[in-house]
This record gives structure tokens, sequence and C-alpha cells, in this order.
């Protein structure tokens, strides 16, 4: 087993253009949430074209996800949920997708490219979907996110004072744990979310180095599938209870 091939996949990629003299360095990480912002936004498009009064087809479909979403965040945030559901449904929506899309792997290598097109730009092209969230980066910008959307609740639903003021309940000496609590709780997001996709991707990634073709497939509806869907569904929830106990 080439342990070095798998370590070389776990670590960020990074991709060099010249646009009109300006290098640009960007990582894989960045490339694939740019390819699933735009799968979310064209199918967002599609799914909410020609909207009847009584649904059928897609728009049930459609209608019975965005439901469930509010639904949810209903139940967890309180009478206050409507203003946090578009956030943390897209967020929930991204989520799922970066978290499982390794399993649309479906780009051919550079050398295959290069064999039929004769593009030199192929040549050394070796590009693979991989989850965004097995990138650091990625988990903490998504953690500072969330953990901004419950202080900013805080302060505009309560107001500036009351929200001071629950600093220091129900006593004066709780105001160390409180603040150190608004640093851990995004810390807690982001490696919970980054450390279990990152050691999804290494186990799949052993597995097709030692397996035959026909059983990663069992074991990717597992890591792949339910694990990353089941990450995606603790992040939002666990911003939603921040959120919750933040304004409540």
């Amino acid at each position: 087993m080439d342990t070095s091939k798998i370590l070389k996949e776990v670590q960020p990629s990074l991709y060099h253009f010249n646009l009109g003299g300006i290098k640009i360095t960007l990582s894989d990480s960045i490339i694939v949430m740019w390819f699933i912002m735009v799968v979310i936004i064209v199918s967002a498009y599609l799914l909410t074209r020609n909207l009847k009064t009584v649904p059928e087809g897609k728009q049930n479909v459609t209608e019975f996800i965005v439901e469930s979403i509010n639904s949810f965040f209903k139940q967890n945030i309180g009478h206050h949920w409507r203003p946090f559901a578009p956030y943390l449904g897209t967020i929930l929506l991204f989520l799922i997708v970066a978290n499982t899309v390794s399993l649309f792997n479906f780009i051919p290598s550079g050398e295959f490219l290069y064999g039929l097109t004769h593009i030199s730009f192929f040549k050394h092209f070796n590009f693979r979907i991989s989850p965004p969230t097995k990138d650091i980066n990625v988990t903490a910008a998504l953690a500072i996110m969330s953990i901004s959307i419950v202080l900013g609740s805080g302060i505009i639903i309560k107001g500036p004072a009351a929200f001071i003021k629950s600093f220091f309940q129900p006593m004066f000496i709780m105001l160390p744990f409180k603040i150190l609590d608004y640093f851990t709780r995004p810390l807690s997001l982001c490696m919970r979310l980054f450390g279990n996709i990152f050691a999804a991707y290494i186990l799949m990634e052993l597995i097709y180095a030692v397996m035959p073709v026909f059983i990663p497939a069992i074991f990717s509806i597992y890591f792949d599938l339910f694990d990353g869907g089941l990450q995606a569904l603790i992040f939002v929830f666990l911003t939603s209870l921040y959120i919750s106990e933040t304004i409540e």
C-alpha cells in the first residue's frame, strides 16, 4: 500500500492560473465549493420556476424540502425561528452536498484528457472532487459565520443592554465562563466537522487502496452518505441550539 500517495491525496492541492498577467492560486477546496454553489443555485432556480397554486411534480419536492427545514428549525429555535431558517437551511444543504461530493468524482485523469485532446494544459492536470470540509480552513470559516450569527441574534433580538447583562447571570462570577463559551463553541463546531469528514476521507482512501473496487462502494454508503449527512445535521442543529440559548 502506497501511504505516500494517500497522504498526498488528503493534503490541499493548489492550482495556479494566469489571468491577464495576474497569477491566481486557488486550492481544490475553493474550486469544489464554487462548483457546489453553482449546483445549489441552479437547482434552486430550476425547482422554483413556474410555481403554481396547486403544487405538482418538482414543486411538491421543493415544498417538502422547505417545509421540513422550516419545521426542524422552528422546533429547535422557537418562535424566533423565521429569520434564521434561510441561513441555516442554506448551510444545511451546502454541507450535505459538500460532505458527500466525493460520490460524484467523475473527472477523468489528466493523462486520459491529454490522450484525447493533446492539449498541454491537461498533461499535468490531476483534479479529484473531494469534500471541502476536510480542509480545516473551510470548517473554521463556517464556524466563525455561525458564531457571528449567534452573537448577532443576541444583540438584535434581546437588545445590547440585555445581551451584555446575560453575561453576568445568574451571578457575576459567570462572566469569564460566558466569554470563554463563545470561543469554545466555534472551536467545537470547527473541529467536530473537520475531524469526522477528514477521518472518513482517510479511511475511504485506505479502503480504496487495499480492497477490490466493489467493496469500497459498501463502505461509501456509511462514510460518504450517512456520516456526511449526519455531520451536516449536527452542525446546523448545534448552531440552532446556540441561537436558541442566546435569544431565550
